[in-house]
């Protein structure tokens, strides 16, 4: 269990390994991190699924490095691992491809692939000391990617510092530079957070959006009270006066607009976290899309968690109840839950993603460049219950 000082994995830079089996991944990896994080070994394909690892590396800050399965992996199983490995590459915020053998092939696809993507990408060849030319090998490298190769050794380890630095260069700029709550409040700012404790609420623990908000709110130097949704009434009445901004469970939305004072901004924390990790202008078009559907509709309701679905789960239960009492007993609903996310959504005519809090903002997006490539509409937990609660147009965001 992560310990609540440690920076969550969703909020980490996340930096993957690439390259054919045995090309070094793992080795690097190790060599990197002066760590044996990786086994190693001379047999291709000895990493299967992708490892995630969470570290603090100096100066980058909190990352997540993933080696993955080589993506020339062969059979069955094989495709099974490089679809894996495709996953990992949604949630790259670096990708680090590691060129070996004399067919770039390989390499050159997923070259293109993380450039497509507008993702940071360094080509290097880890294996420098077994190879006779290193120089005639780089110049190759130069004229098919042009690009200039990182050369290094995992076992001598000469060219790891490089490694790094080149890495910190990649860095974007705006990494880490948004904001849960954005321009809605500031320093000394009252702010009240409704939180439901039920069943889905882990015992003795808060969800982590309201732990992540808390955090921002408090180094924000905001003036922070909570309550649950039965004591909100005695929350505003003990304020001295009304808090400039209420943050709230969604699951409550239409009951906390109905009791909150007339000057208190209201959104949620799904609301906000549509913005934080996603596209909250799209996401609200495509809630405004439901007017527009019909019991013969079909929505896929996407979860981040993997958890066991509980009674009065919000994307299980409670969210389809809403919207087949407003579109019909017929409508097909679909769900899907980690990161099982289908290829093809032509056959569906809203998306609705959670809030996403388990997942880096690089993943969120994938989701909804797909979405928007094939034309069809996206939204979140939170913006969907607004519109379904006819208050979309009285939140705040």
């Amino acid at each position: 269990m992560a310990k609540l000082n440690e920076t969550p994995r969703a909020n980490r830079i996340h930096i993957g390994f690439f390259g054919k089996r045995n090309s070094g991944k793992s080795s690097l990896i190790n060599a990197f991190t002066k760590q044996e994080i990786s086994i190693v070994s001379d047999t291709p394909g000895t990493t299967t699924d992708p490892v995630y690892k969470s570290m603090e590396i100096l100066p980058l800050g909190a990352c997540v490095l993933i080696d993955t399965a080589g993506f020339d992996d062969i059979g069955e199983l094989g495709e099974i691992r490089v679809e894996k490995t495709k996953i990992a590459a949604e949630k790259t915020d670096i990708a680090v491809i590691l060129i070996s053998g004399n067919d770039f092939k390989y390499e050159a696809k997923w070259y293109k692939y993380f450039n497509e993507r507008k993702t940071p990408v360094m080509l290097c060849v880890s294996k420098a000391d077994e190879i006779e030319d290193i120089g005639a090998y780089v110049q190759r490298i130069k004229e098919i990617f042009n690009k200039t190769p990182i050369v290094l050794s995992s076992r001598t380890k000469e060219g790891v510092d490089k490694f790094k630095e080149t890495l910190v260069r990649l860095l974007p700029e705006d990494y880490n530079s948004g904001s849960i709550t954005g321009s809605l409040c500031g320093e000394g700012d009252t702010v009240l957070l409704v939180m439901p404790q039920d069943i889905q609420a882990p015992k003795g623990r808060l969800i982590l959006p309201q732990v992540q908000t808390l955090r921002e709110l408090l180094d924000k130097k905001c003036i922070v009270s909570c309550c649950t949704t039965d004591k909100l009434d005695d929350a505003l009445l003990a304020a001295s006066q009304p808090p400039k901004l209420i943050i709230t469970d969604s699951q409550v939305f239409k009951t906390v607009y109905e009791k909150k004072p007339e000057k208190s901004m209201l959104t949620s924390f799904s609301t906000l976290f549509a913005g934080y990790k996603g596209d909250l202008s799209y996401y609200i078009e495509g809630a405004k899309a439901i007017d527009s559907l019909n019991e013969n509709s079909r929505i896929l309701i996407a979860e981040c968690c993997t958890h066991a679905p509980l009674s009065e789960d919000i994307g299980r239960e409670k969210l389809p109840r809403l919207l087949r009492k407003r579109l019909g007993d017929s409508l097909k609903i679909d769900f899907v839950s980690g990161s099982d996310f289908p290829d093809d959504l032509s056959g569906y005519d809203l998306v609705i993603q959670c809030g996403a809090c388990m997942f880096n903002r690089k993943y969120v997006m994938s989701r909804i460049d797909r979405a928007k490539a094939q034309g069809v509409k996206m939204s979140n937990y939170g913006v969907v219950i607004a519109a379904l609660s006819g208050i979309l147009d009285k939140i705040n965001y």
